[in-house]
């Protein structure tokens, strides 16, 4: 596994072995109706996945409005009570899921995901199981209904997010959770909860999603960790339900894992929850994956552009777009996708250094992405050429050079950005949510030079 850090201001390559991360499929089996894996159905539904190999992600929520990240009321351990205020500001003037969908298609993506729900419960779509919504807020608009018409409209399939966290309702376990806000706090030690209240809640925001809004290519779920996890969602039957509403939707793995292993999709026999595809976050393979029986497993790398998923002000590590480029070419060449993400501000805007990113991006995608969008591995064969000599005909200077720049870019602005970095969860025993006290939720930077 390649692992890639920060030191020193420059970016730096580790190796890692990948850990699984799930539980033996028989220990689950039993406590589930019998499933049969439909392998036939499984390759007929990700034909488009594996061809649309670049897609965007978008992280967008009340936490623009502090700007310090997604993370932000877990980290600060913000009470509910000073998280509200947020929620009475939130009005967006300047949205436009027009301009968005536009910067995708001329970007070269096939495919976007919107977080119609991240870990805060905050909502943005009109869901009739909670005022904790955008469409009680100051702006009063159906931020996902606008999402999904604007990118149908450029020919962008469309995918939704969806937290199975719930920092918001009243029956998600608070203290003693590894991550809710109120984890130490003494008030909630003995508070009650009914966490079969919050899954009716849960299954039926999901519902609405897969019934109010059309067809939905993909489905993101994020994502299990501790014994939040399979069954513990009741995942078999909310599969079940989300395929019975939309039959060629495409799930990820996190049902069943975080970001940090496989899953039973690894086996011969996947869980009825195990998902379509392996979702690594902030890292790209050493090579392709593959499963039991030696066949390729589907997976997309989820990446961010500089350190944090969310609107983050103080966050300008921005990765170059020759960088993104490459390792985007990286990933397809291993049978795997990229998942590149923008966090827009709490106007709408999605940051002037992603557009210029994703506008970068483009050119090169216009003279290109034949090496990204073929149809074959016997294609991707006879395009392997391609991907190397366009990668370096488009360079305009020498790594060394460009690694000098970058690193004096990042080192002048250090004093104002800098905060603690979170440990991988690719290393053996570490978590995907491992916390810091920055005012940034920083990430481990994953894409940089190959050694």
């Amino acid at each position: 596994m390649l692992k890639l850090f920060k030191t020193d201001g420059a970016h730096a390559l580790r190796t890692a072995p990948w850990v699984c991360a799930c539980r033996c499929n028989a220990q689950v089996k039993g406590s589930i109706k019998m499933y049969k894996f439909d392998r036939a159905k499984y390759d007929e539904r990700m034909k488009w996945f594996r061809h649309d190999r670049f897609g965007m992600f978008i992280h967008w929520g009340l936490y623009a409005i502090p700007a310090r990240g997604e993370w932000v009321r877990s980290v600060e351990e913000i009470p509910e009570a000073q998280y509200t205020p947020f929620f009475d500001e939130f009005n967006p003037t300047d949205f436009d899921a027009r301009a968005w969908a536009r910067l995708a298609k001329q970007a070269g993506m096939k495919y976007a995901v919107l977080t119609a729900k991240h870990h805060d419960g905050f909502c943005l779509f009109d869901s009739k199981l909670t005022d904790w919504k955008s469409t009680n807020t100051p702006f009063g608009r159906d931020i996902v209904r606008e999402f999904l018409d604007a990118f149908r409209a450029e020919g962008i399939r469309v995918g939704l997010y969806y937290s199975l966290l719930d920092w918001h309702h009243p029956d998600y376990p608070a203290f003693g959770d590894r991550h809710h806000p109120m984890r130490n706090n003494e008030a909630y030690r003995d508070r009650p909860y009914n966490f079969d209240n919050y899954l009716a809640y849960m299954h039926g925001q999901v519902r609405e999603l897969c019934t109010n809004y059309g067809k939905l290519d993909l489905m993101w779920f994020d994502f299990s960790y501790d014994d939040m996890t399979g069954e513990k969602w009741r995942g078999a039957e909310l599969v079940r339900m989300v395929r019975s509403l939309q039959p060629d939707i495409i799930l990820d793995n996190r049902l069943e894992v975080s970001g940090s292993g496989f899953g039973s999709i690894a086996t011969d026999e996947p869980l009825e929850f195990s998902g379509d595809y392996v979702s690594p976050e902030q890292i790209i393979p050493q090579t392709g994956f593959k499963d039991s029986r030696g066949r390729d497993i589907c997976w997309e790398a989820c990446i961010t552009m500089n350190d944090n998923w969310g609107y983050c002000a103080k966050d300008k590590n921005f990765k170059p777009a020759e960088m993104i480029i490459k390792k985007l070419v990286e990933c397809v060449s291993k049978n795997g996708n990229m998942l590149l993400n923008v966090g827009p501000d709490a106007k709408g805007n999605i940051p002037e250094e992603s557009v210029e990113i994703l506008t970068e991006i483009g050119r090169w995608m216009g003279r290109n992405s034949a090496s990204i969008y073929c149809r074959s591995r016997k294609t991707a064969g006879s395009h392997a050429a391609e991907r190397r000599s366009t990668i370096i005909s488009w360079k305009t200077r020498s790594a060394a050079s460009r690694c000098r720049a970058s690193g004096a870019r990042r080192s002048s602005r250090s004093a104002s950005s800098a905060t603690a970095r979170r440990s991988s969860p690719w290393k053996t025993g570490s978590s995907k949510t491992t916390r810091t006290s920055s005012s940034c939720r920083r990430r481990t930077p994953c894409i940089c030079r190959t050694a």
